[in-house]
């Protein structure tokens, strides 16, 4: 088995090939655009042929993915690297100092100790809901920012007139802002009135992509909006972060990817205990916390399991992970259809 370790930038990436040992073999430098990757794949069979060969590109996704893309099409077998598995190599190795050549060295030899790495996919489906959720994200801190400078002028021209943050989301109440701003004088005036123009055209399309989006993942994933607590946007954001859950083996390690899996933290007399895990996907940690809370805040299973950490002595803290790794195995079932989670529950009924 060779192993090809890729260290990507905008405008090259840097190829290390190294044997089982992680003794380097060969390394070669290419231009970021299609017709460099195919250079690099005909090298890489030129050199070492095309059977027991594996590609490790490191996990920076903005500028892997068009190689990543390329490498699947060559009919190529890729595992991403995380970039501080990366780097812990490169600190511990025997060459000293930073370099291209050195880091995709890292990344292939990381790649050889770890063998259960994550396989690179390309979803399309599953994308377009990813880049559809990031662009509203993006438009809704966008209008939170306009709507703090609106509030700070509509302060400056009366004190006692203090929409809250949220109203303004609802178009009566921008019509009633409109009215009172229509006659008033000045610089503040006028720049409240562009501010709330702005409002108005983000929040149309703020509407517009969640209607989209609503539309699109009640196709692609209907069973998830069945979960108790998960909402379109939720649903749509886990789909977009999973990118396929075809590419985990098992539960487990969709739940270390999501960053709920407990991290062990004992040592003698210890044993067993663990700790939060701060690490793995974080937006998709996010999406599995909005639905654990949502779950907390009603009657039902998951409310009876976070009720029954508390009795047996977690803190709320405990608590709250113990029903987001549960969860996790709800949603990788879910989206397995696998006939033991049932759509009206939110919770399986084993312990």
């Amino acid at each position: 088995m060779v192993v090809v370790g890729a260290d990507v930038h905008k405008r090259s990436h840097t190829f290390v090939a190294v044997d089982v040992q992680g003794q380097q073999l060969a390394q070669i430098t290419v231009r970021a655009d299609s017709r460099g990757h195919d250079k690099a794949i005909r090298w890489a069979h030129k050199e070492f042929g095309t059977t027991d060969l594996r590609w490790a590109v490191e996990d920076c996704r903005h500028l892997s993915a068009r190689l990543e893309i390329d490498l699947l099409e060559a009919g190529q077998r890729v595992v991403r690297v995380p970039p501080r598995m990366m780097a812990e190599q490169r600190r511990t190795a025997r060459t000293r100092g930073k370099s291209d050549p050195i880091d995709a060295l890292a990344v292939a030899r990381a790649a050889q100790r770890e063998p259960g790495l994550p396989v690179a996919t390309h979803d399309e489906e599953s994308r377009e809901l990813k880049l559809l959720v990031d662009h509203r994200d993006d438009l809704v801190k966008h209008r939170t920012a306009v709507v703090n400078r609106f509030r700070w002028h509509l302060h400056r021209i009366d004190p006692s007139v203090d929409p809250g943050p949220k109203t303004l989301n609802r178009a009566v109440k921008r019509a009633e802002l409109v009215d009172f701003l229509a006659d008033l004088p000045g610089i503040d005036a006028r720049l409240s009135r562009e501010l709330l123009d702005d409002i108005e055209a983000l929040t149309v399309r703020i509407n517009a992509l969640e209607r989209e989006i609503t539309s699109l993942v009640t196709q692609r994933a209907p069973a998830l909006l069945d979960l108790p607590g998960c909402g379109a946007l939720g649903a749509a954001k886990i789909v977009g972060e999973v990118a396929g859950i075809s590419r985990f083996a098992d539960e487990a390690k969709f739940a270390m990817h999501a960053g709920v899996a407990p991290i062990p933290v004992w040592s003698g007399s210890t044993r067993g205990r663990v700790r939060l895990n701060r690490a793995g996907n974080r937006q998709l940690n996010t999406a599995l916390h909005r639905i654990a809370l949502t779950q907390i805040q009603r009657d039902g299973a998951g409310r009876a399991y976070y009720d029954k950490r508390l009795a047996a002595g977690d803190s709320k803290t405990e608590a709250l992970r113990c029903l987001k790794r549960r969860l996790a195995r709800v949603v990788f079932n879910t989206l397995t259809k696998q006939p033991s989670t049932a759509a009206a529950t939110c919770l399986p009924a084993a312990a």
